[in-house]
């Protein structure tokens, strides 16, 4: 069954990902008290880690189409959770994005739009959410961006 969700990836161009196996001794999302907090996710392009530093060896451009591959990975997390029924997401509430950063690159806010313009695409009102965007020096496996969600189940 085609859903909202799927028809607006397709009006985008874009496609949910397989979602991806944790890496380390974790899960990838766990379900408590009507909340569903889902792990920390890479951005693969066309199967491939998308990787760099951004100031440093990638553009604002790169992290945030990096920022919008995490939140595809996030939304396939949600449906294989969610047993394919995304309609039960009533909330995107929080999203903490980590961007792989050169030491004087001060423009998170902006790679982390390209994941929350997304939430908002698909999801409308309830995809506006609170957000953290972070700098740090390395992200597992020398990611771009990494970025987990907290989000509200009906």
């Amino acid at each position: 069954m085609t859903t909202a969700i799927d028809r607006k990836l397709a009006e985008l161009g874009l496609a949910l990902p397989e979602a991806a196996a944790p890496v380390a001794a974790y899960v990838p999302a766990v379900a408590a008290g009507g909340l569903l907090h889902i792990s920390g996710q890479l951005p693969f392009k066309d199967g491939a880690l998308m990787t760099g530093r951004l100031g440093e060896d990638r553009d604002i451009a790169y992290g945030a189409e990096a920022a919008q591959r995490c939140g595809l990975m996030l939304v396939a997390q949600m449906k294989k959770v969610l047993g394919g029924d995304l309609s039960r997401v009533k909330k995107i509430v929080k999203l903490g994005v980590f961007i792989n950063s050169a030491a004087d690159f001060t423009d998170q806010p902006k790679v982390a739009n390209g994941a929350s313009e997304l939430m908002q695409a698909l999801f409308g009102e309830a995809g506006r959410h609170a957000r953290s965007a972070v700098g740090v020096p390395a992200l597992p496996l020398g990611a771009a961006v990494e970025i987990d969600a907290i989000v509200e189940l009906a």
